[in-house]
């Protein structure tokens, strides 16, 4: 086998947002791939548990006959014409599989009896997740953190997506960060939400900003849990508290979580959407049955069930207003509350999205 090109400059992979073709099998993909990854395997799972099992029973060389005889003919003709086409649109695309050894080489080395080239990685998929879970780690020595905190309804992401110098978490983790904020489409895996969270890190510290923003999120959003030392370095963290009137609020989380919301159904669920997203309230509601109190989740279905009916009769969405209203009366400003309060000491900056929107400006 010739030797072939390889590249460890695992930086400049991220910062060009390289394509890269992963020839691991689907069930590893599955489990946590990087950004601009595709999956086209060399082996599918069912050769590559059948190539497994010669492995361990006659050692490496009869597993790699086997593998060869089950990827021949046809088969092997459609792999490398899928990642041949693939090069012809992405140019500057590499290759990896689990830890840059057989699989990626026959893979490159079929690449390049077809006429095409392609770099892989050297280490493959385990060096490369072991250099951005690295660069995690490392980042929080290069920028001085600030959270932005607020009610819920304020409008912080919004605001965030004005500025420059932010992580947006909720974005990475699909959800957005409350019971009410499970997406259509489910949230990453853990592996895959590090690995974006990872370059976006990297990508910011290539603009040389002393301070990233941050919302205030805690140490999870959704079932997404934070890397400890990013959760520990925004622990310490300033506080600018976004201020928004509650009629605001009430709009901003009625246009979020209804109006949109039914739009986003309805293109997933067509006629049936009312019916799921009314299921996925009920059971967001549910998960908070505890902590609202039996009287009070009482009513808050009460009136989330007058609301749909008047939607069911005249199509009108207004009703769940109150409904929005009530909660973040009687739940999500207490919360929100005594939690500010106890951080009291870290608040730098109160006002509305306008005054500190220009406030942050002075961060770079």
């Amino acid at each position: 086998m010739q030797e072939l090109p390889q590249s460890s400059d695992f930086r400049s992979i991220v910062l060009n947002n390289t394509p890269l073709i992963d020839v691991r099998a689907p069930v590893e993909f599955k489990k946590g791939a990087f950004p601009h990854a595709v999956n086209l395997p060399l082996m599918n799972d069912e050769e590559r548990h059948i190539v497994g099992i010669k492995y361990k029973e006659e050692g490496n060389a009869e597993a790699v006959k086997l593998g060869h005889t089950l990827v021949s003919g046809e088969v092997k003709e459609k792999r490398v014409s899928e990642w041949v086409n693939f090069i012809a649109s992405n140019p500057q695309a590499m290759l990896y599989c689990f830890r840059g050894g057989q699989r990626s080489q026959i893979s490159q080395e079929w690449i390049s009896q077809s006429g095409r080239e392609i770099v892989r990685l050297k280490g493959g998929y385990k060096a490369f997740r072991s250099y951005l879970m690295n660069e995690i780690e490392k980042s929080v020595k290069h920028f001085k953190p600030i959270v932005l905190g607020g009610r819920t309804g304020s409008g912080k992401t919004i605001l965030l997506k004005k500025l420059k110098n932010t992580i947006d978490l909720e974005g990475l983790a699909n959800h957005r960060g409350s019971s009410f904020g499970r997406a259509i489409t489910s949230q990453p895996t853990q592996i895959d939400f590090e690995n974006s969270l990872a370059y976006d890190l990297i990508q910011k510290s290539e603009q040389d900003f002393d301070h990233l923003i941050f919302e205030d999120e805690g140490k999870c959003v959704g079932r997404l849990f934070l890397p400890k030392t990013l959760v520990e370095h925004l622990s310490q963290a300033p506080l600018v508290i976004l201020e928004t009137p509650t009629e605001k609020r009430i709009d901003i989380t009625f246009d979020e979580y209804v109006s949109k919301a039914h739009e986003k159904y309805k293109a997933v669920y067509h006629a049936n959407y009312l019916k799921v997203w009314t299921e996925d309230m009920y059971e967001a509601m549910q998960r908070i049955k505890r902590r609202l109190g039996g009287q009070r989740y009482t009513i808050v279905c009460h009136i989330f069930d007058l609301a749909l009916k008047k939607q069911k009769k005249d199509g009108s969405l207004e009703g769940y207003k109150e409904w929005i209203a009530y909660l973040l009366n009687e739940y999500y400003d207490p919360m929100y509350d005594y939690q500010i309060e106890k951080n009291a000491a870290k608040v730098l900056f109160r006002g509305s999205a306008e005054e500190i929107e220009r406030y942050l400006g002075h961060y770079r």
